[in-house]
């Protein structure tokens, strides 16, 4: 494994072949896709910290979708990457989503995970709320939200590992880097499904509080030839709460 930083961005690179770009969602960094890499191992993983998230820095004043964007297309092409896989959880399904109408050539395919086309008007409005507790009080209340009500009933009582990963993810963030990001994520706005040509795989757990599944259906529809598969018990943190059907579904699809 290797660490590469373009424009300030981090990303772990790992593995040969064709590449799969990974994308984290609001709270996550690359590690929200460490349990796939053994299903991936075929292939020539990137896993970026977006801007403000994990290790890579706070961007100089609040981040546009079109920023996150930016700095992922920056990251492949140091690698030297045209064409690749994108998978994306929650935030990073819209950032899936703008390269893929904008770049269609460079998206072999897409696997978005907890997916939403854009944040609904009560959502926007739930996170410039957050961001101000997070300056505020910093990541703890939220971080224990996020457990309370983002996770399943099942994997708050039976996958004890994932609370504690996605709890400590939430708590590793730099509260104003969380704030921004939060900011961003309320000011994005969806991409045309209509300009989407790459197969699409959409992945939502049944208990998905976050972004039900109703929302991942509506996104489905949008996008010409998209499947979705409900994973049982599944809440909005697929990749930590169900890693094995997730595992089998993205390398799968990506073969």
């Amino acid at each position: 494994m290797s660490t590469v930083t373009a424009n300030g961005i981090v990303a772990e690179v790992e593995g040969d072949g064709f590449p799969v770009v990974m994308i984290h969602g609001l709270g996550g960094t690359s590690n929200t896709f460490q349990p796939q890499m053994e299903a991936l191992r075929r292939h020539r993983v990137v896993r970026i910290d977006l801007p403000g998230s994990g290790r890579s820095p706070l961007p100089n004043g609040t981040p546009r979708l079109a920023d996150f964007a930016a700095a992922v297309i920056g990251i492949a092409r140091l690698l030297g990457i045209t064409e690749a896989h994108y998978v994306g959880h929650s935030l990073g399904t819209i950032v899936c989503q703008a390269i893929a109408a904008e770049m269609p050539s460079a998206v072999r395919s897409m696997v978005l995970l907890g997916a939403l086309a854009e944040p609904a008007e009560a959502t926007r409005t739930g996170l410039k709320a957050r961001a101000e507790l997070a300056r505020r009080e910093g990541m703890a209340p939220i971080a224990d939200q996020i457990v309370a009500h983002a996770l399943s009933a099942a994997t708050r009582s039976e996958n004890l590992p994932a609370v504690a990963f996605v709890r400590e993810s939430l708590m590793r963030q730099s509260p104003e880097g969380y704030a921004r990001t939060c900011e961003a994520l309320a000011g994005a706005e969806a991409a045309n499904p209509r300009l989407i040509t790459a197969p699409t795989l959409l992945l939502t757990g049944d208990a998905d509080a976050v972004n039900p599944p109703s929302v991942a259906r509506a996104l489905a529809d949008a996008i010409k030839g998209a499947r979705l598969v409900t994973l049982d018990r599944g809440g909005h943190w697929l990749t930590l709460e169900k890693p094995i059907e997730c595992n089998r579904r993205i390398a799968e699809f990506v073969k």
